[in-house]
């Protein structure tokens, strides 16, 4: 029902078509073919005139500008950058997030505005987020200017909306949280769903639960998944108990929180975990 509500979204503000009937190179951002007119206006006879124009226009220092100006050394006039840049700004990004996207691919500067940058833009407005939402957004999920926007982007909301049930929720944490686009649906999401519905015995919805306080559960790496329901039937939770939801959270929250592989926490703690939930 939820990820048909998103479906419906979509094509009522036109967004699937435009997306399907686009190409490729069209759908990335941050594409690898560069538009004709980035190297068009007035040619610099300066190799390095895009370091000085990055410390400039952006703010960078000298030896940041360095850095992040070599995948632009084809570029002869700085029209299309300045395309670029005069875009963002207008779409409510301050210098510090300017900043941190060309940093984090400084092809940007390359890219075809009305192609590439304009109709994301608009796709994330239509979802129901504000300027400012679309900036956080972008600062933490930068994946949102570089992956395909049908392919990848669509369906990672889809798949979101049905789990969390409420757009409302998908959307504050794809404002607040860098993970949401981190993972693949394909490689990730559908192999741990049915892993756990399948060899687990656990129903969507009770899934549904847990990821609605503790999502990035389900984006663990499905080998490491596995392992933690391994390590759960080693405290004396069977695969198949009621319980195992619950023992899986809390086992991820240890790992997450100590920032190592679950079983790296010692297991005096982990048994004291799981005695908890058990008495619970």
């Amino acid at each position: 029902m939820a990820a048909a509500t998103l479906r419906s979204v979509l094509r009522r503000n036109s967004l699937l078509p435009l997306f399907e009937t686009c190409r490729l190179r069209d759908l990335l951002f941050f594409s690898s073919s560069v538009d004709p007119a980035a190297v068009g206006g007035n040619i610099s006879p300066d190799p390095n005139f895009m370091v000085e124009y990055l410390v400039n226009s952006c703010g960078f220092s000298p030896s940041e500008a360095a850095k992040f100006s070599k995948p632009l050394a084809h570029l002869r006039s700085t029209e299309k950058p300045e395309a670029v840049l005069n875009f963002i700004r207008s779409q409510g990004f301050d210098g510090a997030g300017i900043r941190k996207v060309i940093s984090l691919r400084p092809k940007c500067l390359c890219c075809n505005v009305e192609k590439n940058l304009a109709p994301r833009f608009q796709f994330l407005r239509d979802l129901g987020l504000s300027e400012s939402d679309v900036v956080d957004a972008i600062l933490k999920n930068h994946a949102i200017l570089r992956v395909d926007v049908h392919r990848f982007i669509v369906p990672n909301l889809e798949m979101w909306e049905s789990l969390l049930g409420s757009r409302e929720l998908v959307l504050k944490h794809l404002k607040k949280k860098g993970w949401f686009f981190s993972s693949s649906v394909e490689k990730r999401m559908h192999p741990n769903l049915k892993f756990l519905r399948d060899e687990c015995g656990i129903p969507e919805e009770r899934v549904s639960s847990v990821l609605r306080t503790h999502p990035t559960l389900i984006l663990r790496k499905p080998e490491s998944l596995r392992a933690l329901v391994v390590r759960a039937e080693e405290l004396g939770i069977p695969r198949h108990s009621q319980m195992l939801m619950s023992i899986l959270k809390t086992l991820h929250m240890v790992s997450v929180k100590g920032n190592e592989p679950f079983y790296l926490v010692s297991e005096e703690d982990e048994k004291g975990l799981a005695d908890g939930l058990t008495h619970m």
